[in-house]
């Protein structure tokens, strides 16, 4: 249910009212007193558990993504096995794309241009997008970042973006994501692609990914999740060893439970297609 808490708010608009007279707090070592302020949007806030969303709008408490994100939550931490987490996962919701680009291009200059972003520091998780015709897709794909982050804060980066682009487009119901699905099969007909998960693990900072880096992410997400339970069962026993800091990397423990893994993520596209199982 989705539960508005007035009583928390006063204390977090302090919080980003003086966040705003210290435009670089998130990547500098202190605050810049004549650096205009970032234009946050503040004006209305909700809080749903550990999601907590600002807006320079005002949304309606029954709006029928905001139970989305919050079913997307207890999804996401049942199939994964993951541990409840009180960590807040602040989104910040402009109305146009005008605000939401100059903000952008003031406090991050440097990130290319994206409709939605997810920032994890070391204290605050923090989501940013605009009001537009993908904001169901961008949200969700964004705040599953965040929870991920919440409950295994060293998760890699290729079963992180890969689990977002699983859960972005029917919020995890089936995981079937039909753009990174043609863009595969696009690359097997046309270059031979051949998933390589040793090549994705290799992969550390977001800007490294390519396109086909994201939709093979996400085939070894749908592969993981939608085929067998002991396959589900060797991705939650991987991320709670990211969670505690040991175990192997998991090619190596994929390839241990099951030798023909490459060739089986392959035969699961192949049996994913639109006349295939989803």
């Amino acid at each position: 249910m989705i539960r508005l808490k007035l009583y928390k708010l006063l204390g977090r608009l302090s919080y980003l009212f003086c966040l705003s007279c210290c435009a670089g707090i998130f990547a500098t070592a202190g605050c810049r007193p004549l650096t205009p302020p970032m234009e946050l949007p503040v004006a209305s806030s909700l809080v749903l558990d550990e999601l907590v969303i600002y807006s320079d709008f005002q949304l309606p408490e029954n709006h029928r993504l905001l139970q989305d994100l919050e079913d997307m939550r207890a999804q996401l931490t049942t199939t994964l096995a993951l541990p409840a987490s009180n960590e807040p996962v602040e989104v910040y919701l402009f109305k146009t794309p005008r605000r939401y680009h100059r903000f952008l291009s003031r406090r991050y200059p440097k990130y290319p241009e994206r409709r939605a972003f997810f920032v994890q520091t070391d204290t605050r998780l923090c989501v940013y997008t605009y009001w537009g015709d993908h904001i169901a897709e961008d949200l969700c794909h964004e705040v599953c970042h965040g929870y991920l982050h919440a409950a295994v804060p060293r998760i890699p980066l290729w079963i992180d973006e890969g689990l977002a682009e699983f859960y972005e487009c029917d919020r995890g119901q089936t995981g079937w994501n039909p753009s990174q699905y043609d863009l595969l099969i696009a690359a097997r007909d046309k270059t031979d692609w051949q998933p390589n998960l040793k090549r994705l693990e290799k992969r550390t900072r977001t800007e490294e990914l390519t396109e086909l880096d994201y939709a093979e992410s996400w085939l070894w997400a749908h592969f993981l999740l939608r085929t067998t339970d002991s396959r589900t069962a060797l991705l939650q026993e991987y991320l709670a060893d990211c969670r505690s800091g040991t175990g192997d990397i998991f090619s190596e423990k994929i390839r241990q439970a099951e030798p023909s893994y490459v060739e089986n993520v392959l035969l699961h596209l192949e049996q994913t297609g639109p006349n295939g199982i989803k």
